[in-house]
């Protein structure tokens, strides 16, 4: 992808977008090739954790980056420090896809996509709102970086069903954990070649690896 590295083009901002905290999701923010919003299940776990997405919906033809999406592009991105009685984010992702569009080949989604984040509250039992600072590139030809500011009371609508059912569907989106027919192994080798093993039950040639650290 032609990126930041050759010249930004564009640059998205959302500050004015945002609105003060009233639902358990965010207002949709659009840009160019798509829209992003901040969705939460409402109230939090016994664990004390709010589940939620980062739901980015993509235009046709436009794409998004993974967590390490290679040489060329950035990673999505969400900065709480500004938010109430929320101490941590944690970002999962969904399995990739791998592109390669004639500047370099790199990891992520050319579809619609719904990125689960675990926020930690700091007082469990307390009230809690999400300020959330949002970054992330989206591509066609060229990378547009969209930033913009997402805010969620998460307990003004704990028993929206629709909302809970679409962090539901991204959780299980999820890569699942290994098994007995399922996983991968580290194989000895040198210092600068990393030699994987993989057990699938599919189709041997369907099997992909992502490396992320």
């Amino acid at each position: 992808m032609r990126y930041m590295k050759i010249l930004v083009l564009g640059v998205v901002l959302g500050w004015a977008a945002s609105l003060p905290a009233e639902a358990s999701s965010s207002i949709w923010y659009n840009s160019e090739g798509g829209k992003v919003r901040l969705v939460t299940t409402g109230e939090p776990d016994e664990a004390g954790k709010i589940h939620g997405v980062l739901d980015i919906a993509l235009k046709p033809g436009w794409k998004t980056y993974w967590r390490d999406p290679g040489d060329a592009g950035v990673p999505p991105q969400l900065d709480i420090s500004g938010s109430t009685n929320i101490a941590d984010a944690q970002m999962s992702f969904p399995p990739p896809q791998r592109h390669d569009d004639g500047y370099g080949k790199w990891a992520g989604y050319d579809r619609p996509v719904s990125l689960p984040v675990t926020f930690t509250l700091s007082s469990p039992g307390q009230p809690a709102t999400i300020d959330a600072h949002v970054f992330l590139g989206i591509c066609e030809t060229i990378c547009i970086p969209v930033q913009t500011r997402l805010s969620v009371d998460p307990g003004s609508d704990p028993d929206n069903a629709t909302d809970a059912a679409l962090v539901k569907t991204a959780l299980a989106a999820l890569p699942s954990p290994a098994r007995s027919d399922f996983g991968v192994s580290v194989l000895p080798g040198d210092h600068e070649t990393l030699v994987v093993q993989a057990q699938s039950p599919g189709d041997p040639a369907s099997v992909d690896f992502f490396i992320a650290g």
